[in-house]
């Protein structure tokens, strides 16, 4: 029979503990490394830059015929379709939101849109994205303290999407320019803006690729951190703290974030800011080519070897290319020193060299390679109209329609059967109460209030007898989709 000493167990088991616990004590800490490697703190930078973000708000009189939609719809209209629809209008925000006033008069301001910006500079110059400013009336600068600034638009640039504006203040919180040429792929990146509108909204993922090329003038940063709606213009942080991108676009099938985002890199982004700072424009370089791609079946059946450089398919005449005896067919290698590897690397390049400078070029041609000297011409600067040449001449009305701003025709049998309607009148013209309505040309008015309307004839006798002190709703069809809109009385 087996006598077990228990004394002796006792001993073994307290040997035991201490020799595992002594293995535990001696095992190496880098499995926690790597994990707090994996999972980094972003708490410090978004205290370290967060004060440096603000959300940009702008504004525009109201001259939105081109701009209408069920966003100009009032409250009580959406709150109808909220109740017995169970879902808001389409086109209408589905997020919580104030209480709006009634639409403002054709010489107030009204809301345009919502994006992020970051300070530059303490005595004020915000940089955003060119898209977030575009066709604004006003800029509305708000800071993380809630400070409100009115801006001005020093400049914005279409090309790279770039734009810088300035408010009136000193002693601000300004953030740090990063080396773009330190980021690498892979590595945590964060971003900070107002997506939807929703201010100071952190969120966090990777670099997934570098100079990527979206066919834009700039090559991108490619990120999965979430970008929105509202984000755009907001910076792209690294782990130091230090700005490296501005969130420019997503890649999108539904108009939310799929987990691809696109930043415009700091380096390409300062350089234009700049300019803009310096003299509200970017002055580009050009040298005249219309270009192409090389394929690799191409580079190896003319003893290229590779696929690289920009192919040469056309030559401006009297152009810096042709003075410089490049010739249709050539392809470009190389410019300034620098090697083209794709075809959209030489308007990049051409781009950034000052205009009037001279620059080498190495073009391949018939089996071999020959250098050539350029002067680089300007690009002409787009031309803008100003927004006080903007047309505001309004459409006449004709018949009863007249009174609220509408010109209508009879639809064709052909456009009821694309519309699957069986009747209503197509919009021709539009002004007054019916424009500020946001009713635009082409849409086919199906119903005023609980008439339907099915030719021009019934539309001129309905519209005679409403009562144009109120508000007249109006049933259209735009596209696939029905709308309510409300033609307000002339104040």
């Amino acid at each position: 029979m087996l006598r077990i000493e228990w004394k002796t167990v006792r001993a073994y088991a307290a040997v035991a503990v201490l020799a595992v616990a002594g293995t535990v004590a001696l095992m190496p800490a880098r499995p926690v490394v790597a994990q707090a490697r994996a999972l980094p703190d972003f708490t410090d930078l978004v205290e370290q830059v967060g004060p440096a973000v603000v959300n940009i708000r702008t504004l525009e009189r109201v001259r939105q015929g081109a701009h209408g939609g069920t966003g100009q719809m009032d409250e009580e209209m959406q709150e109808f379709f909220r109740r017995f629809f169970g879902q808001p209008l389409p086109g209408t925000p589905r997020s919580p939101r104030p209480n709006r006033p009634d639409r403002p008069p054709a010489d107030e301001e009204t809301p345009r849109g919502v994006g992020s910006g970051f300070i530059l500079s303490t005595d004020g110059f915000v940089m955003t994205n060119a898209h977030v400013v575009e066709g604004a009336d006003e800029v509305v600068v708000t800071l993380p303290d809630k400070r409100e600034f009115k801006a001005k638009i020093i400049g914005a640039d279409k090309r790279s999407d770039v734009a810088v504006v300035k408010i009136d203040a000193t002693g601000l919180p300004a953030v740090k320019v990063g080396d773009i040429n330190r980021l690498r792929v892979g590595e945590w990146v964060m971003a900070i803006g107002s997506p939807f509108g929703l201010e100071n909204t952190v969120t966090a993922g990777i670099v997934s690729a570098k100079q990527r090329d979206t066919g834009e003038y700039l090559p991108f940063i490619q990120t999965d951190v979430a970008i929105n709606p509202g984000n755009s213009g907001g910076p792209l942080i690294n782990m130091r703290g230090e700005v490296v991108g501005i969130n420019s676009q997503i890649y999108s099938r539904s108009g939310g974030f799929m987990g691809i985002s696109f930043a415009i890199p700091i380096d390409e982004a300062i350089r234009v800011s700049e300019q803009l700072r310096a003299t509200g424009r970017v002055s580009r370089g050009r040298i005249g080519v219309q270009i192409d791609q090389v394929t690799k079946d191409v580079a190896e059946s003319i003893g290229l070897g590779r696929a690289q450089g920009a192919l040469v398919r056309s030559v401006e005449s009297g152009s810096p290319a042709e003075k410089a005896g490049i010739e249709a067919g050539d392809i470009i290698t190389r410019f300034d020193g620098k090697t083209i590897d794709r075809a959209t690397d030489l308007p990049r390049l051409v781009g950034n060299t000052k205009p009037g400078s001279r620059a080498s070029m190495t073009v391949f041609r018939r089996g071999g390679t020959r250098d050539l000297t350029v002067t680089v011409a300007e690009i002409e600067p787009e031309k803008v109209r100003p927004v006080a040449e903007r047309s505001t001449d309004k459409p006449k009305a004709a018949g009863a329609g007249q009174s609220i701003g509408l010109t209508v025709g009879d639809l064709t049998d052909a456009q009821k059967r694309e519309l699957k309607v069986k009747g209503g009148v197509r919009v021709e013209a539009v002004a007054d109460g019916a424009l500020r309505a946001g009713i635009r040309e082409g849409d086919v008015i199906t119903a005023i209030g609980n008439t339907e309307i099915h030719s021009v004839k019934e539309f001129d006798a309905v519209v005679a007898k409403v009562d144009k002190s109120k508000s007249i709703p109006v049933l259209l069809r735009r596209g696939e989709l029905a709308t309510y809109l409300l033609i307000r009385p002339a104040r």
